[in-house]
């Protein structure tokens, strides 16, 4: 069982958490989004949305630029290469969490 547990990567809570997770998935599918966009998507409320692209913003997964369109302020939202990262090593995670519940192949 240790040679198992060795071979599977360390969960990322910080993408774990669903709505996270849906961030950073649909930022790998989009080059950018915005905070509207993004919303819609994953039909959540802005406060919500808000305080979870923080935290994402704050471990350096994805970037916020404000702008205006006229005077309608814009948030647009992209993955760093970290957060990248950090999806790549999840999706590891889970492919080896499936493959050591499955067991070996005959």
């Amino acid at each position: 069982m240790a040679s198992v547990q060795q071979d599977i990567p360390q969960l990322d809570r910080l993408i774990h958490e669903k709505l996270r997770l849906g961030i950073v998935s649909a930022l790998a599918a989009a080059p950018t989004l915005t905070f509207s966009n993004l919303k819609k998507l994953l039909d959540t409320t802005d406060g919500n949305l808000s305080v979870h692209a923080r935290k994402l913003e704050e471990a350096g997964y994805i970037v916020c630029e404000k702008s205006f369109e006229g005077r309608v302020p814009k948030s647009e939202y992209k993955l760093t290469a970290d957060g990248k990262k950090a999806l790549e090593r999840y999706l590891d995670h889970m492919e080896a969490l499936v493959r050591a519940m499955r067991g070996p192949r005959v």
